[in-house]
């Protein structure tokens, strides 16, 4: 199975945005890890204290955010962002027209980017 490690603030904040979008919880390791799952992709949600956060060898602290993105694909593109968008969730683009469909950008609570991508009929 497809895996994303996604580096987040809070898991408690990032799990109701993932549910919104049909991930379920598969498993949670203690308030600083748990993996969601959809679609045959699970995604690793490693807040602070994870090994995943640890400062590297260069200095550098890993941390949320940043542009690289994973693509949920969805039927319905208003639907899915009327459900994450009653969550709190921020919408970082109104929908977009291109040729292979429609995409919009939100953000989780920890403000890595999802893409929500409704591809053309």
């Amino acid at each position: 199975m497809p895996v994303v490690r996604y580096l987040v603030d809070d898991v408690d904040d990032a799990l109701p945005f993932y549910e919104a979008l049909g991930f379920e919880l598969v498993e949670r390791l203690g308030p600083p890890f748990a993996i969601v799952a959809a679609d045959g992709l699970e995604i690793w949600l490693s807040g602070k204290g994870t090994s995943a956060r640890r400062r590297l060898a260069s200095g550098e602290l890993p941390e949320a955010g940043g542009w690289n993105r994973i693509v949920v694909t969805v039927d319905d593109l208003d639907a899915a962002l009327a459900r994450v968008e009653s969550r709190g969730v921020e919408v970082r683009s109104p929908p977009i027209e291109g040729p292979g469909g429609r995409q919009a950008l939100v953000a989780d609570a920890s403000g890595n980017p999802v893409e929500l991508f409704e591809p053309a009929a």
